[in-house]
């Protein structure tokens, strides 16, 4: 098993694989975004940023987008900080992680000075509810789950809530699900459930930092007031607001044949070369392992692609490595550059072994 990730690798995140001249595979925001109709009111709303920012109407229309009420919104500076207000705010008798995933929620429980349990799921990483603790207080998974792209059942995922549990769900790629059949955001009939969502990763608006989560409003309360005055900007406010409207959801569902087929391209280049890829992905990403290879990362920046890295996430190891989705050329050449660097990263441990065994 690989060592158990510190504090520092927790904090690793994509952004930090990139470098001049290298193809970022490894930042999971959808490339082209945001689009210019966005782009144009958010350069409207800076004619308005003398005002403080009131966050009303985007509360009114993430609620409406969702079927929920005001009070069952709270708008977050991206779901990184709903991690670090669930940290904060709560104070679980056991908390629990569900891994492989984001590891921003377990750091930030840990940070806020809870103890943190992981609960590992074997390959292919979908969730069994019965390997949670039954008197687990906190729970936090991720759907579809970050690194490895597993969709999980909503039915799984429900099966988690119970009366004196809190249950985190982070589906901050959820809107990449077409029809998004697994998601729990619009459920009021389930106690405790907490839904975190992010507009950086399908809008490419990661600078801006916007996100909210949707839950019970006495959670949700308890959240906000662990948060400072006037957590989000005018124009993420904005963003909020004009990412729940019918020509953001049409801008979506135009997305979603697009990024199923590159998805797809993306599997067929893979299939033929000696890496394991996690069936069935959601999300816009794929994880691979080269098996026996933990080279291979290294050896992609040499040829000019940036890859997330998988051993800072509980439960992988060094040859684990995560693919953004990308347009069918950058993926075709990154599918060459990878058989050549697996073909040269194999002969070289046949060769080493070949070396042992004559000594």
């Amino acid at each position: 098993m690989p060592a158990e990730p510190d504090l520092a690798h927790l904090a690793h995140h994509g952004d930090l694989e990139l470098g001049p001249g290298l193809v970022d595979l490894a930042v999971n925001v959808r490339a082209g975004a945001p689009p210019p109709w966005l782009r144009t009111r958010l350069a409207d709303a800076l004619d308005h940023l003398a005002a403080y920012p009131d966050t009303s109407a985007a509360r009114r229309a993430v609620a409406r987008h969702h079927g929920r009420e005001p009070d069952e919104v709270l708008l977050t500076a991206g779901a990184a900080e709903a991690f670090v207000l669930v940290g904060r705010a709560l104070a679980p008798r056991r908390a629990v992680v569900v891994h492989p995933q984001f590891t921003e929620p377990e750091r930030a429980l840990r940070l806020a000075g809870h103890r943190v349990e992981r609960v590992v799921l074997p390959w292919p990483f979908v969730l069994d509810p019965s390997a949670v603790p039954e008197d687990a207080d906190l729970v936090v998974l991720g759907n579809p789950t970050n690194p490895t792209s597993v969709l999980h059942p909503a039915g799984a995922v429900a099966a988690l809530a119970r009366p004196g549990r809190v249950l985190v769900v982070d589906e901050a790629f959820m809107d990449a699900v077409p029809g998004e059949p697994a998601s729990l955001a619009g459920r009021t009939d389930l106690p405790g459930v907490i839904v975190l969502r992010s507009l950086t990763k399908t809008w490419g608006l990661a600078g801006l930092r916007v996100g909210y989560v949707l839950g019970p409003a006495a959670v949700l309360s308890a959240l906000g007031r662990a948060q400072p005055h006037w957590p989000l900007s005018s124009p993420a406010l904005v963003a909020a607001v004009e990412c729940c409207t019918p020509r953001a959801d049409a801008d979506v569902a135009a997305w979603h044949p697009v990024l199923a087929a590159d998805r797809a391209h993306l599997r067929r280049r893979l299939a033929p070369l000696p890496v394991d890829v996690v069936p069935d992905p959601g999300a816009p990403f794929v994880l691979v392992r080269a098996p026996g290879r933990p080279g291979v990362r290294d050896a992609l920046r040499e040829h000019g692609y940036a890859v997330r890295r998988g051993d800072t996430f509980p439960g992988l190891g060094p040859d684990w490595f995560r693919v953004a989705v990308r347009d069918r050329p950058t993926v075709d050449a990154f599918a060459a550059a990878l058989g050549d660097v697996v073909a040269r990263h194999g002969q070289s441990s046949d060769d080493s072994r070949r070396r042992r065994g004559r000594t």
